[in-house]
């Protein structure tokens, strides 16, 4: 009968990349627009400003997340070198290494030695791999996934603060602005939570008092500033 019950663990780094890129899209550009606005701009400065913020970052957090991912890739790459390496020179030293495992796991020891073989006759490499390293096929990281999941977020999280800043008069541009990122931020923190099957709370939370925080401080630098330069 196969195994029906699903878990969120093998998509914890696509979905840290697309939450992070996501966040820091929203939240970054807002502040940048608002920023901006609060220094009393044109809306063409305010959207070249938004537009600027929107490649650049996208572009960088596709290039971070590469190399991070990709030095994670090269250590899992290393390690499954190694592993390979042991078992070709050193096959009764891993097969006891496994028994152990499993004895530890509480399995009787002549039980776990009848698995541990069971299993090394199976596919030896996959099975030391998951027990001793925890690597498997669905968990080895992906940089390009990581930096195309990264970068597309982010440029779907600025989106949002640019489309409301040019559709708001001069009036209302700073309160529509606001007001969509607000309420998209708490879209973001519920998705996030859901996607990952954790409670909604605490991410939402977390999300929006952030964002909130990061925008007043950017529209008071923009105020002062604005200011100073009139």
């Amino acid at each position: 009968m196969a195994h029906l019950e699903r878990h969120a663990s093998h998509r914890i780094g696509l979905l840290r990349a697309m939450v992070l890129g996501a966040n820091d899209g929203l939240i970054s550009t807002a502040c940048l627009v608002l920023g901006v606005a609060a220094a009393d701009s044109s809306r063409t400065a305010i959207l070249t400003a938004g537009m600027a913020g929107l490649v650049a970052g996208a572009v960088s957090m596709a290039l971070g997340e590469y190399v991070s991912v990709s030095s994670q890739r090269d250590s899992e790459q290393a390690d499954i070198a190694k592993e390979k390496w042991e078992l070709e020179t050193m096959p009764e030293h891993e097969l006891d290494e496994l028994t152990q495992i499993y004895a530890n796991k509480g399995l009787p020891h002549a039980m776990a030695r009848e698995v541990a073989e069971e299993l090394t006759k199976n596919n030896a490499l996959a099975t030391h791999l998951a027990e001793e390293l925890g690597i498997t096929g669905a968990t080895l990281a992906n940089p390009l996934e990581a930096a195309a999941g990264s970068a597309g977020a982010f440029t779907i999280g600025a989106a949002i603060p640019l489309i409301a800043i040019a559709l708001g008069t001069a009036a209302s541009r700073m309160a529509l602005t606001l007001g969509v990122v607000t309420i998209s931020l708490i879209g973001l923190g519920f998705v996030s939570a859901r996607f990952g099957k954790a409670s909604t709370g605490k991410p939402i939370f977390r999300v929006v008092i952030g964002g909130l925080v990061a925008m007043g401080i950017t529209m008071a630098v923009g105020k002062i500033f604005g200011a100073a330069v009139a």
